[in-house]
């Protein structure tokens, strides 16, 4: 099972740091390495990296992509038909997950999801975050709220996001962010709507669908 373990900050970030600036220079990263069969030949190189402070979680994601794209501008919007980068993470085992979809323009789509049996509806049952709760999760990207047409060339982009805690306590109770806590997690890449449609994972899937916390890796804290 794929496993990160995520250092912890004694402050906050604000603003968007690069890969290799303090702190970010000295987080360990991963890789969204796992290509899905049905994937096109672009298979972009995604990395990414994890801090925690009392107040929540910080991610940044660099992908060095190509045949990037970016039409959807709007809170809750089908953001991963976009070049798009994904973060699951189920606090607690008893407890549903939350996806966080980012595409490359910064605009994002929510749930919280506690039964992920797919349906007409969505999932058998989840809930659609609020706008007011979505404002609280911060992303900072590199790249503008639309790209169209498709930038083809290679091209390096970044995003960054906040994820309060108290966000998180609000659907899935109290969450423990210590060196007792283990948080299953997934990190995603995809652009189903680009001319060159590809999925990846960071723990892998076993069906091409995100949503399966069977095959989540583990989040381990640092104190």
């Amino acid at each position: 099972m794929a496993e990160y373990v995520v250092h912890k900050l004694s402050h906050a970030l604000e603003g968007l740091r690069g890969w290799d600036e303090s702190p970010w220079g000295t987080a360990p990263w991963l890789e969204i390495s796992h290509f899905r069969l049905e994937s096109s030949s672009h298979h972009p190189r995604t990395r990414a990296k994890l801090f925690y402070n009392r107040d929540g979680l910080f991610g940044l994601f660099q992908v060095l992509d190509r045949y990037v794209r970016c039409r959807r501008t709007g809170f809750q919007e089908a953001v991963y038909k976009d070049s798009c980068v994904e973060f699951f993470v189920q606090p607690k085992p008893e407890s549903g997950y939350f996806n966080f979809e980012f595409n490359c323009g910064g605009a994002a789509l929510m749930y919280y999801i506690t039964d992920p049996v797919r349906t007409a509806e969505g999932f058998r049952a989840f809930t659609r975050l609020s706008k007011a709760d979505g404002d609280l999760v911060r992303v900072r990207t590199t790249l503008p709220q639309v790209v169209e047409p498709e930038i083809q060339a290679e091209t390096t982009w970044y995003l960054q996001f906040f994820i309060p805690f108290s966000l998180l306590r609000k659907y899935a109770g109290e969450v423990k962010s210590s060196s007792e806590a283990v948080w299953r997690a997934n990190f995603y890449k995809c652009g189903d709507e680009t001319s060159h449609p590809h999925w990846a994972a960071w723990s892998p899937v076993d069906e091409l669908n995100f949503h399966l916390p069977r095959c989540f890796g583990m989040l381990r804290f640092e104190e």
